[in-house]
C-alpha cells in the first residue's frame, strides 16, 4: 500500500507485513514534518490500532480454545449418558444446546459440528469488525505533500508560468492529478484564476496529445501577455488622469489669482478681453464662480433683496390657504368633477396655485447630494426662492425642472443673491421661450438647431432622420435645465461658466458636442434605444473629453453665425416648428 494512515503518510515503506495499516512508517508525516513514530498524532493512532489489534486476536484465540474445550467435553459427556446418568435426570443446558437454533438433538455429533460452524461465524465477524474499525479510523482527505503542491494544475494568471508535464497514457493513473485548484497567494501581484484552464486532464479522461497541449500553453501564453497589457495600459490612463488633474489644479490655482488681481477689478473692462475669455474657457475656480455668474447675468430687472423677503412672504401665505381651503375641501366632501372651487374661479389657471407643485419637484432635486431633500441644508431656501419666484412672475408660474437651474444657483450663491439670477436668467428669450412653452419660439431654435447638426455631423443627423427621430425628443430637456440634470454636476457648472460668457449659442453647442461624443454608439440604435440613451446620458463623460468635442463644432453657416440662422427662422412663416412635447 502507498498510503499510510489514512493518508498522513504517503510513498512510504513498511516494516513488517503484519500491520494493516502501516503501523511503522519512515516518512515524513505531512502535517508536522516528523517521522511518524515522532508525530504525537501518528503515534496515538498507531497505539491505538496496536491495542485494537492485540485485544480482537486474544479474543479469537480464547475464544477457540474455549469452544474446542466444549466440544471435547461434550463428546465426553454424550459417552458417559447411558451409565452415569438416567436419561429422566434433568439436563442443565450447555454452551452448544444454547447455540442451537434449529431444534437439532443436542447429542455429541451434531453438538460438535454446530459449535465449530457458530465459532467460525464468530471468527469471521471478529475479523470483519476489525477490518472496519481500521477503514473507519483512516482520514479520507490526506494532506499533500509540497511536491504535490507544485505540480501543474488549474491556473489562468500568475507570476510562476506552467511545468511541462510528462506525457500520460489514458490508463495511467498517476498520483499527481489533482482537481484541486492553486491558492491565491497574498503576494500575488496579478490576478488569478481557477477552474478555466486545465494543463493536465484529470486521471479518468484521456490525456491530452502533444499537439493539444501545445496549443493550450499557448493560448493560456496569449491570454496571461494580454492580461497584462491591460493591466498595464490602464495603469498608463490613470497616471496620465493624474497629472491631468494635477496640471489643471495647477492651471486653476493660478487662474484664481488672475481673476482676483486682474479681471474683476476691472470687469466693465475685461469682460471681453480675449485673456479673460481665455481663462473663462477652462473653467471658472469654485471660489469665484457666483461671484462670476452674478456679474456675466447682470440685473436688468432691478430685482432687490428686499422683493425677494416680500415674494416669499406671499408665497408662505398663499401655501396657509391652499392648505386651508384644502382642508375645508376635503370637510365638506367632493366637488363635482373633483376640482375644488377657488380653482376655477376664472377660466384660466391661477398661476400662483403652483405653489404647491413645488413641495414635490424639491425632494427630487440633486437626489445625490441630499442637501435639497427635507431636513437637508438648503430644503427651506430652494423652497422659498422657487416659491416667490412664482409669486414673482404668475405669467409664468412653476413648471417642472426649475428647480435644477435655482440648486445650481443656490449651491454658488447666497440665496437673495441666487433669486436675482434667477429670476433674470430665465427672463433670457431662449429661457423664456422654452418655460412658457412657446411653441413658435422654439420652434426656431429647433429648426436652427437642426441646421447646424445637418452641417456638422451630416452622417448622424441622416440616422436620425431614418428612424423620425427629431429634436424636440432630446433637446427639450437639456435646454430647459440647461443641462443640470443630465450631466454630472461639475461638468454642468463648466458648461454654465461658458453658457454666461457666449450665450443661449453655447447651449445648442453643447448639445451637438454631446451628440459628436457618443457618434459611433448613435448610428448603431434605433429609435427607441436613441431616446433611452440621451435623455439617460452617461455618468462618466468627462468635462476634458466634452469641451474638446465642443471645440471641434463649427458655429458658422455660409458666414452665418447662430443670430444670424435662428434670425432667418424666426422671420420665416414657412418653416414648420417640430412637435414638442406638452408642459408639464
Amino acid at each position: 500500500m502507498n498510503n499510510c494512515l489514512g493518508g498522513r503518510h504517503r510513498n512510504s515503506l513498511c516494516e513488517g507485513t503484519g500491520c494493516p495499516e502501516h503501523s511503522v512508517c519512515r516518512s515524513e508525516c505531512g502535517a508536522c514534518g516528523s517521522v511518524a513514530s515522532a508525530c504525537p498524532s501518528v503515534a496515538a493512532r498507531m497505539v491505538h490500532l496496536s491495542n485494537s489489534q492485540q485485544t480482537a486476536d486474544g479474543l479469537i484465540n480464547s475464544l477457540s480454545a474455549s469452544l474446542s474445550n466444549l466440544a471435547a467435553v461434550q463428546a465426553a459427556s454424550s459417552q458417559l449418558a447411558p451409565s452415569g446418568r438416567p436419561s429422566s435426570e434433568p439436563h442443565h443446558s450447555s454452551l452448544p444446546d444454547i447455540l442451537t437454533s434449529n431444534g437439532e438433538a443436542a447429542d455429541g455429533r451434531g453438538s460438535a459440528h454446530h459449535t465449530g460452524r457458530i465459532g467460525k461465524v464468530i471468527i469471521e465477524r471478529l475479523e470483519n469488525e476489525r477490518f472496519l474499525s481500521g477503514f473507519l479510523t483512516r482520514n479520507p482527505f490526506r494532506k499533500k505533500s509540497p511536491a504535490e503542491d507544485s505540480a501543474p494544475g488549474w491556473r489562468l494568471f500568475g507570476k510562476v508560468p506552467p511545468k511541462p508535464a510528462p506525457d500520460k497514457v489514458a490508463s495511467t493513473v498517476t498520483a499527481d492529478s489533482s482537481l484541486s485548484p492553486t491558492p491565491l497567494r497574498k503576494t500575488d501581484t496579478e490576478a488569478s484564476t481557477t477552474a478555466l484552464i486545465l494543463e493536465n486532464r484529470p486521471s479518468n479522461l484521456p490525456a491530452k496529445s502533444a499537439e493539444e497541449q501545445q496549443r493550450h500553453r499557448h493560448e493560456y501564453e496569449q491570454m496571461v501577455e494580454a492580461a497584462k497589457k491591460k493591466e498595464l495600459k490602464d495603469a498608463k490612463l490613470r497616471k496620465k488622469r493624474m497629472q491631468q488633474k494635477l496640471k489643471y489644479e495647477e492651471f486653476m490655482a493660478h487662474s484664481l489669482k488672475v481673476w482676483n488681481e486682474d479681471i474683476l477689478p476691472n470687469w466693465t473692462l475685461m469682460q471681453h478681453n480675449r485673456k479673460a475669455r481665455e481663462y473663462w474657457w477652462h473653467g471658472l475656480h469654485p471660489r469665484i464662480r457666483g461671484k462670476v455668474w452674478k456679474l456675466a447675468i447682470g440685473n436688468e430687472l432691478n430685482i432687490t433683496p428686499e422683493l425677494y423677503e416680500i415674494c416669499v412672504s406671499r408665497a408662505k401665505d398663499k401655501i396657509e390657504l391652499l392648505q386651508r381651503e384644502a382642508s375645508e375641501h376635503k370637510s365638506a366632501g367632493a366637488c363635482p368633477g373633483g376640482v375644488a372651487p377657488s380653482v376655477l374661479e376664472s377660466d384660466s389657471l391661477d398661476r400662483e396655485s403652483s405653489v404647491e407643485l413645488i413641495r414635490l419637484d424639491v425632494s427630487r432635486t440633486f437626489p445625490q447630494l441630499g442637501l435639497f431633500q427635507k431636513g437637508g441644508p438648503w430644503h427651506d431656501s430652494l423652497h422659498s426662492l422657487l416659491g416667490a419666484y412664482v409669486c414673482h412672475r404668475p405669467d409664468v408660474g412653476y413648471v417642472q425642472g426649475m428647480s435644477f437651474i435655482a440648486a445650481m444657483l443656490i449651491l454658488n450663491l447666497e440665496v437673495a443673491d441666487a433669486f436675482v439670477c434667477f429670476t433674470n436668467l430665465l427672463n433670457k428669450p431662449c429661457q423664456l421661450a422654452f418655460f412658457r412653452v412657446d411653441e413658435l419660439s422654439m420652434g426656431s431654435y429647433f429648426a436652427t438647431f437642426q441646421d447646424f447638426f445637418d452641417f456638422n455631423l451630416p452622417k448622424l443627423a441622416a440616422h436620425f432622420s431614418r428612424h423620425a427621430f427629431t429634436p424636440n425628443l432630446y433637446l427639450y430637456e437639456w435646454i430647459f435645465t440647461i443641462f443640470s440634470k443630465s450631466l454630472p454636476l461639475d461638468v454642468a457648472s463648466r458648461v454654465w461658466d461658458v453658457f454666461f460668457r457666449d450665450g443661449e449659442e453655447f447651449l445648442f453647442r453643447t448639445a451637438l458636442g454631446i451628440l459628436h461624443m457618443h457618434e459611433d454608439i448613435l448610428l448603431n440604435l434605433d429609435f427607441t434605444y436613441l431616446a433611452q440613451f440621451l435623455t439617460k446620458l452617461p455618468d462618466d463623460i468627462s468635462a476634458t473629453a466634452l469641451f474638446k468635442s465642443v471645440k471641434s463644432i463649427k458655429m458658422q453657416i455660409d458666414h452665418r453665425d447662430f443670430e444670424r440662422v435662428l434670425a432667418s427662422h424666426r422671420a420665416s412663416s414657412s418653416t414648420p416648428a417640430p412637435t414638442t412635447s406638452a408642459r408639464t
